[in-house]
């Protein structure tokens, strides 16, 4: 397991491991911009803050797999 985490860290450090990282990377930050949008949205309100982090986490990795389900590899 290890072995195959370095390979695909080298080769993604060495720009050969996706077809398109724009693409990635603008999913990525749509990802990122929704669970953001929702933890700061439901932590300005009067209930503990844990419960605003578990729900952004729980739509964010809810959302990633829609995102990023035609995500290509080299």
């Amino acid at each position: 397991m290890f072995e195959i985490g370095l390979l695909t860290a080298k080769l993604f450090f060495k720009g050969k491991l996706l077809r398109d990282p724009i693409d990635f990377f603008r999913q990525i930050a749509i990802g990122i911009g929704v669970g953001l949008l929702i933890l700061v949205s439901l932590a300005e309100t009067a209930i503990p803050f844990w419960i605003p982090v578990v729900i952004s986490s729980l739509v964010t990795g809810a959302v990633m797999p829609f995102l990023l389900k035609d995500f290509k590899m080299k």
